[in-house]
């Protein structure tokens, strides 16, 4: 093999997807040492389908895992991973329906979620979650809880969904750049420090609203890049790298959910 070739091959073999793959059995994603889960395999499902790449046997295994979701989040996450393998699961959805007042599941995150599995929303959930846009613009993970920019990232790609333009999703943009850092990442909270997921979120946010992202987010994902191909939650933890890493390659392909 030639030097070029090797080269071209080292690279490959370092490559995000490349490491998530190595990372699945029978189409099942796990840490390291840890136990394969749905959760985690749809985050795997969604990074890799936002990068283009394949995940054979994970729409199988997910199916089979559907009696142990619990939580309304879970349930729309899995149904969004099985969505990006060309399955949309009806009787998954089903188990999401509005309450009265437009509340999807216990909380308002789990009323974005639904709206990204289901692609739409309803008038009632419509309003329902520009009714909790905070006076700063944002959005919080439930009711009289503190916004975050997790959440109003979150909150973005649902309205996009929902077909909401206009002031509230400006009002949501501008509070969610308040959250970057000198360094070009994002944090989750104010002083938390910047780290990937707030980061990828972050840019999946604002492409869902329209806006590009600021270049040096991206310049800040590269330098959390490993040689492995796995990606640092942070500059100075490093921490279930299959989850970040999955995260991270939605946001490197500037795709929002739902893919």
């Amino acid at each position: 093999m030639g030097v070029a070739a090797l080269v071209a091959a080292v690279a490959l073999a370092a490559s995000p997807v490349s490491f998530l793959q190595a990372h699945a059995v029978g189409g099942a994603y796990a840490e390291s040492g840890g136990t394969p889960d749905a959760l985690l395999t749809s985050w795997a499902v969604l990074g890799l389908r936002a990068a283009g790449a394949t995940s054979p046997g994970s729409l199988g295994y997910l199916r089979s895992q559907e009696a142990t979701l619990r939580s309304a989040t879970d349930v729309a996450l899995v149904a969004l991973a099985e969505e990006a393998l060309g399955y949309r699961n009806d009787a998954l959805l089903a188990r999401l329906a509005p309450r009265a007042d437009g509340r999807i599941g216990p909380t308002l995150n789990s009323t974005y979620w639904s709206v990204l599995a289901a692609g739409h929303a309803t008038a009632a959930t419509r309003k329902y979650v520009l009714a909790h846009q905070a006076r700063s613009g944002g959005f919080s993970w439930a009711v009289g809880a503190q916004p975050d920019s997790n959440d109003t990232a979150a909150a973005l790609e649902a309205l996009r969904v929902s077909g909401v333009h206009g002031r509230p999703v400006a009002r949501a943009v501008r509070f969610l750049l308040t959250f970057q850092n000198r360094d070009g990442g994002f944090e989750l909270t104010r002083g938390r420090g910047s780290d990937a997921q707030s980061t990828a979120w972050a840019i999946q946010g604002l492409v869902a609203a329209g806006v590009r992202p600021p270049r040096n987010a991206f310049a800040y994902l590269a330098r959390l890049k490993q040689p492995d191909g796995s990606y640092r939650y942070s500059a100075r933890y490093v921490t279930t790298p299959v989850w970040v890493t999955s995260q991270v390659l939605a946001a490197l392909a500037k795709k929002p959910f739902p893919l």
